[in-house]
């Protein structure tokens, strides 16, 4: 029993998985990770460039690359989470359709599982799922 114990060899490696996270500019991305991440929701600020975080989760980590404004950095991407503000206006949810579509024909994303989250849900003027 002793040897079972104290013999025992570190638990073996969770798999880790690249991830890009993209949409418009105050869509919700930093805040997302950050609640993923348990940080604390003060003092987030837009990303400017890239941020990478890791997400640990039981059975794997996802390393999740946030993307700012202008940054395509999309090699060795694994999966793409694409943030949207529901609550945006008219306008923003039409650029943040065609920023889909345009991420959706990339060749570096056409082929990977995509993960779209509407965001801001919790805001009285947000729209559905089924209406963005």
């Amino acid at each position: 029993c002793f040897r079972a114990l104290c013999c025992k060899g570190p638990p073996p490696p969770r798999p880790e998985y690249d991830l890009v996270c993209i949409g418009l500019t105050g869509s919700g991305k930093t805040s997302l990770l950050s609640q993923l991440c348990s940080e604390s929701p003060e003092n987030i600020v837009s990303t400017t460039g890239f941020s990478i975080k890791a997400v640990p989760f039981q059975n794997a980590i996802l390393n999740v690359k946030e993307l700012g404004v202008i940054v395509r950095y999309y090699q060795g991407s694994q999966g793409v989470i694409f943030v949207l503000d529901s609550a945006s206006s008219e306008d923003d949810l039409e650029t943040a359709r065609n920023e889909l579509h345009s991420a959706l024909q990339h060749p570096q994303l056409c082929t990977l599982p995509f993960l779209i989250l509407a965001n801001h849900q919790d805001k009285p003027v947000a729209r559905s799922v089924q209406e963005v």
